[in-house]
């Protein structure tokens, strides 16, 4: 297949619940005729209905799954929950043409299906005869499913309403006994899509054999988009989010302050990634980067700005700072033994340890006696892991600490001064740097400080090294 002149996008969950906004900015906006088809959307649920499905992803806070997975019999109440918060969704898209009779019957089918499934899940573990693990990891696939499938059937029920060719692309697997690798689920879905007279709207969530949730959690969407700009060979892929990707988040530095990073590679999409600061992602960006498919990041309200296009290759011909982010859940474990002085395979060792803890570390400093891994705080096998340290090592001492990381990354910042200015920006506001890391390639600095100071730390680099030297370019 040769490639298309299609573009796959895709729209998150917040753009979502301001569908009204997506189908004026986006879908529709001055298009006409045959300027409305050869596009893929990618969406995922409204947001705060996977929460409510799974759990919730900030605070933990227990969904249908999460109650469900430890027996609580609560999970038929949150159930009813989601439904109702489903329906009351759809009353609010009335307006903007939704068929409220076919929409609200679309959720009780689902609704209906999922509680009868997980009543005879119930059943079936009270005989004693299945681990929890049999059937957990489906169950939560399943959970996970219906919130794309609610919001695509919502969007193509709309777009038709306003004399859009829409078409839904159920890629959940809804009652289907066959499961088939994934490469194979995006090809059937898409086989019979008449790109020129036909506009997509595609389930974020996909069905196959390999349990896309079990793999990629709720990274999930991306790694479908990704997948089918791919396989369908899109000559762009479009992430559509409620904001620019801007040189920093704007609700901390200010919007005023924040500029559009306008262009990038993927290795900066990765160093981002690694922040948490889900440009796209790792997994998803790999396949197309291999493809040779740009990503453009789009704010969904400013339709006319062309946003930040990630590409393949491209290094700022300029030194700049293209963003200043970071994470404040940061833990350091710390392992200092002097008898690690020039032992071969210490390091080794001691990384053997996260591998089978299943944790893999963000930033890390080392020197004579002493390395320190930098790891999310969200690993819940972190206690197992430095237990497990100080089995092995028992001379040495395991401490651990509560940081953030600060990180300062451009394409190209292989110009004398940028740490100098990093430094300086830091001492002169009264911040520790704890440790700091830079490879050689030069295109991500990070600094560790006490979590306290994140906030300080953020601003002040860059008011230091964004808004001040853009300042010098307009002088």
């Amino acid at each position: 297949m040769p490639q298309g002149k299609h573009t796959v996008e895709k729209i998150g969950g917040t753009s979502m619940s301001q569908f009204q906004d997506v189908m004026r900015n986006i879908i529709i906006g001055s298009r006409k005729g045959s300027e409305l088809y050869n596009r893929i959307f990618i969406v995922s649920a409204y947001s705060g209905i996977t929460d409510m499905l799974l759990e919730h992803k900030k605070s933990g806070a227990p969904g249908v799954y999460a109650k469900f997975a430890v027996g609580d019999k609560g999970w038929k109440q949150s159930l009813e929950h989601v439904r109702k918060t489903m329906i009351e969704i759809n009353s609010g898209f009335e307006s903007a043409g939704l068929d409220l009779e076919k929409a609200n019957a679309f959720v009780n089918e689902r609704m209906d299906g999922i509680k009868s499934c997980l009543n005879d899940l119930i059943k079936i573990r009270s005989f004693g005869h299945f681990k929890p693990t049999d059937y957990l990891p489906a169950t939560r696939e399943l959970l996970s499913a219906v919130g794309e499938a609610h919001s695509a059937y919502n969007s193509v029920l709309i777009l038709q309403a306003n004399a859009v060719n829409a078409v839904y692309i159920d890629l959940t697997g809804w009652k289907e006994s066959e499961q088939v690798p994934f490469d194979e689920a995006i090809r059937r879905g898409f086989q019979e899509l008449d790109y020129d007279r036909e506009l997509a709207i595609a389930t974020g969530y996909t069905k196959c054999d390999e349990g896309i949730m079990t793999r990629f959690d709720r990274g999930y969407s991306e790694i479908t988009f990704s997948k089918t700009a791919v396989i369908t060979k899109a000559s762009e892929g479009i992430i559509h989010k409620e904001f620019h990707l801007s040189t920093g988040d704007p609700k901390l530095i200010g919007v005023d302050k924040v500029q559009t990073i306008g262009r990038t590679n993927f290795d900066i999409a990765d160093q981002l990634s690694d922040m948490g600061m889900e440009a796209i992602h790792p997994k998803a960006s790999k396949e197309m980067e291999s493809a040779n498919i740009p990503i453009r990041v789009k704010n969904t309200f400013e339709p006319e700005d062309p946003g930040t296009l990630i590409g393949h290759g491209y290094v700022s011909p300029e030194p700049r700072v293209e963003m200043v982010c970071g994470r404040t859940d940061i833990v350091a474990i710390e392992v200092f033994d002097s008898d690690m002085v020039g032992e071969s395979g210490y390091d080794y060792r001691l990384l053997k340890h996260f591998a089978d803890a299943g944790i893999s570390y963000i930033a890390k400093n080392t020197n004579a006696n002493t390395i320190t891994h930098y790891v999310s705080e969200k690993n819940r096998t972190t206690g197992d892991l430095v237990s497990s340290i100080k089995r092995t090592f028992p001379d040495a001492q395991v401490t651990t600490r509560e940081t953030a990381i600060v990180s300062v990354i451009g394409s190209n910042m292989k110009s004398p001064g940028f740490l100098y200015s990093a430094a300086k920006a830091l001492a002169d506001n009264k911040i520790n740097v704890l440790a700091l890391d830079q490879s050689m390639r030069q295109v991500n600095m990070q600094f560790i400080v006490e979590r306290s100071d994140y906030a300080k730390a953020v601003i002040s680099l860059h008011r230091e090294l964004v808004e001040k030297l853009a300042g010098q370019e307009k002088t």
